[in-house]
Parts: structure tokens; C-alpha cells; sequence
């Protein structure tokens, strides 16, 4: 008999203890997950994937000043206006802005596309509007912004949400590039941070892409 109460009493002391330690780690795993698994860190791995991606199927035509001839562009925005930025004289300097426009080939690369006057079929456009990352997708020609110091091209143009709650650094543009010995390096880099509504933890996304593809050579 005597056994069996402290069998009871030693099982009634375990319970709670046990039970304790299931309801203290189920905590700590879904303190783990929602933190892992939080909005603002999806959108940054978005961000880096789709930029990265992008960026690296894109053509780095040599750079001239005709906007016509730009592989990738570097905007300001000023309003619904959208200004590329040029570079001054030579000598090494960092372009920066609100928007970066990349040129790519959508579709199979045969004989008809190879020749010098296509630096590609289609554009991507990424830029910060309002608190979200945007990114359009559309033909090229005419491209994201047909006049220069124009709006932005809206005719057969896919538009995507990449990152919500998004700033750009106050001391840093959002997108730039090295342009260096009368010609851009063909890396592009985002500096961009995602800021948690709830909470307020920051993640910053700094990040470049490098542009694999020259034509015409």
C-alpha cells in the first residue's frame, strides 16, 4: 500500500513538470518558426532571389549615352517622372537612384535575334513606391520609360509587389552602380531595408547582381 501512494505521489509531482517543460519547448519552437518564417524576412529572400536572378540574364550592353543603347539604367524619380541618371566625364564615380531597368531576352535565342541593333526582347524595372518594392515586366522596345525624363511605360506591363514596408537609406539611393574607365562594370546593387509593422525589426538587403550577357560584342 505504501508503495503504491508514493507510486501516486511521484507521478503527481512528474506531471506538472513534465507538462511544463511540453508547453515551454512548443513555445520555443513556434517563437523559432513565426520568427523564421516572418513576412518582411520572406521579402527579403524574394528580393535577393528575383533581383539576383534577374540581373544575371540581363544584357550589359556597352554603355552609351543615347538611352536607346542602355543595356541597364539607373533612374531617378520625381513624381510620375522617371530621369536617368548619367554618368559626369570618366573618371571613376558610383551611379545612384530610385529605379534600376533591366534589358533581357523572354525568349529563345536564334539566328534572327542575333544581330547588333537587339540588345533584347523584354525589361524588368524595379523601384520603391510609396512603403513596396515594385517590379514591372513589359516588351522591349519600348522598354520602361520610352522618353527620357518621361512616366513610366503602362501598356502590356506586369506588375508585382516584391517587398512591403520598404525604405531606402536617407545617406544611400536604392539602387546603383561603379561606373569607372568611360564605362559601367556591368554589377548593379540594391541597398534597400524591410521594417517589421508589428515588432519593428529591420532587415537590411544589400545585395548586387552581375550581368553575365554582352551584346553586340
Amino acid at each position: 500500500m505504501i508503495d503504491v501512494v508514493i507510486t501516486i505521489v511521484i507521478t503527481l509531482v512528474l506531471v506538472p513538470v513534465v507538462g511544463t517543460l511540453l508547453v515551454s519547448g512548443h513555445r520555443a519552437w513556434s517563437n523559432t518558426y513565426n520568427s523564421a518564417h516572418k513576412k518582411i524576412k520572406q521579402d527579403a529572400q524574394a528580393v535577393m532571389l528575383t533581383f539576383g536572378s534577374i540581373g544575371r540574364t540581363s544584357n550589359q550592353h556597352p554603355r552609351k549615352l543615347d538611352q536607346s543603347e542602355y543595356g541597364y539604367a539607373i533612374y531617378e524619380i520625381s513624381g510620375s517622372s522617371f530621369s536617368v541618371v548619367q554618368p559626369e566625364g570618366n573618371e571613376t564615380q558610383v551611379i545612384s537612384g530610385d529605379a534600376v531597368e533591366f534589358i533581357y531576352w523572354d525568349t529563345d535565342l536564334d539566328a534572327e535575334l542575333m544581330n547588333k541593333d537587339l540588345i533584347g526582347t523584354a525589361y524588368a524595372l524595379f523601384y520603391i513606391d510609396g512603403d513596396k518594392l515594385m517590379l514591372d515586366r513589359g516588351p522591349y522596345p519600348p522598354g520602361a520609360v520610352p522618353i527620357n525624363d518621361g512616366g513610366k511605360n503602362t501598356s502590356g506591363v506586369n506588375t508585382t509587389v516584391l517587398a512591403e514596408n520598404v525604405s531606402a537609406d536617407p545617406e544611400m539611393d536604392a539602387f546603383s552602380y561603379t561606373f569607372k574607365d568611360g564605362a559601367p562594370q556591368g554589377s548593379v546593387r540594391i541597398h534597400i531595408t524591410l521594417t517589421d509593422p508589428e515588432d519593428g525589426e529591420t532587415i537590411k538587403v544589400m545585395t548586387s547582381t552581375f550581368m553575365r550577357n554582352i551584346w553586340p560584342r
